[in-house]
């Protein structure tokens, strides 16, 4: 991206309304304005990170120049998915470092295991690189909040992938709550479910050949291989992960706190489990917690990873009705009688997300991003206490200010984890 771009003046916070989408790319098509507008990125872990890096490549005036993993036959496939794009081949790389090394980088896309999503936010933007981080954007509360710090630091662009806070749809059903289409809204409900099978109980194993397990770990303190871990079930160990609340909740949980208008709970509750099979899982697979908050507010999230039936994505009620927002973006109004008076189509927001962030990133306009990492964090937040309240057995009592544990000296324990020595991230 040209020099002229990096110096443009911070500006105020708005949002990309579907006029400025449309304008976006209409603009960017032209060969000419998108070479100049160029934005050069790498993609950092190829699970999620391979949907996120075709969508990038589908972007005009986009450069996809590495596919990154600690598994090589993945940075590989991520490569070849790009390729089939018709966009140029990326490099397969193993280590992010190289990413941040490369001067002509503008941003890195990162969708590791959730251990690395701070640590790596963090050493980005010390690079002078803006970042779109998965959700949940950190391990633990002090990440979070480590990672604004840097985010301020440094004026970097770092956007949460909670890509709903981009649906158009979205927008207008938290507009029309906001205006008091529903009354006063006063207490939502989040909800996830899913037909997870067994982990079972894990042997050690020889670390495979294509897959660099100490860079894996990276932050974390090393512990033996397993072979019921790597690639996906690290979400259901601590030590990596922060379970379903984290792995999901983290997306209805952020549209509840977005509809309330709320930022940190004074009060958090959790019952549950993992109730549906006994094997290696630490986290719950059947999962209820309750926030509240000031003001007479309060958010609930049901998990069950194990089961497969179908609740209402996020519901928000009010004085006077009631709306539903479904996962796929669309929504329902009810009146206070329960009669449907509305109903809306729309989208999760996936490319219209890139596009804000894209946006942003050329402009060099951080608080115009539609999930900016403070955001991000509070939402985040929600799920870390939610876990501890679970972890502990205990209601925790919190600051309204900066959601930090009241009175719980053990709870507070949970606030940061130890790192392998060397990884513990500085601002």
């Amino acid at each position: 991206m040209t020099e002229r771009l990096h110096r443009r003046q911070f500006l105020g916070q708005t949002a990309l309304g579907a006029a400025g989408i449309a304008a976006l790319n209409s603009t960017l098509a032209s060969g000419a304005d998108a070479e100049q507008n160029k934005v050069v990125i790498g993609v950092m872990g190829m699970q999620r990170g391979s949907a996120l890096a075709t969508r990038f490549a589908k972007q005009p005036g986009v450069e996809v120049r590495y596919t990154c993993d600690t598994d090589s036959g993945r940075a590989e496939s991520g490569a070849s998915k790009v390729e089939q794009t018709g966009a140029p081949r990326p490099k397969a790389i193993g280590d992010f470092q190289e990413i941040l090394n490369d001067p002509e980088v503008d941003a890195l896309i990162c969708a590791a295991p959730n251990h690395w999503h701070a640590p790596a936010t963090i050493l980005a933007c010390a690079a002078g690189k803006h970042v779109y981080v998965e959700k949940p954007c950190s391990h633990n509360p002090w990440e979070g909040e480590t990672m604004v710090q840097a985010a301020r630091k440094h004026n970097r662009v770092v956007q949460m992938g909670s890509q709903r806070r981009s649906s158009e749809n979205i927008k207008a059903a938290m507009e029309m709550m906001h205006n008091g289409a529903i009354g006063r809204v006063y207490s939502a409900k989040g909800y996830h479910s899913a037909t997870r099978l067994s982990i079972g109980t894990g042997e050690p194993a020889e670390v495979p050949a294509e897959l660099n397990y100490d860079l894996w770990q990276g932050p974390a303190p090393r512990t033996p291989y397993m072979d019921n871990r790597i690639h996906y079930n690290w979400h259901w160990f601590w030590h990596w992960g922060n379970g379903e609340l984290g792995n999901n909740g983290v997306h209805s949980l952020d549209l509840c706190r977005w509809a309330l208008q709320v930022d940190f709970p004074i009060k958090v509750t959790s019952a549950g489990g993992r109730y549906a099979f006994e094997d290696d899982q630490q986290t719950p697979d059947t999962h209820t917690v309750g926030f509240e908050f000031k003001d007479r507010k309060s958010i609930t999230w049901e998990g069950l990873s194990c089961n497969g039936h179908n609740n209402e994505f996020a519901t928000f009620y009010g004085e006077n009705g009631t709306i539903v927002i479904d996962a796929n973006g669309n929504f329902t109004q009810y009146d206070k009688k329960d009669k449907v008076v509305l109903e809306q189509s729309g989208n999760k927001g996936d490319d219209e997300h890139i596009v804000n962030f894209l946006e942003c990133v050329r402009n060099n306009e951080p608080l115009k991003l539609n999930a900016e990492i403070e955001e991000g964090h509070k939402s985040t937040l929600l799920c870390h206490l939610g876990n501890i309240a679970q972890r502990t057995g205990r209601t925790l009592h919190c600051n309204p200010e900066n959601g930090h544990i009241i009175g719980d000296d053990t709870a507070m324990k949970y606030w940061k984890r130890e790192y392998e020595p060397g990884w513990e991230p500085q601002v």
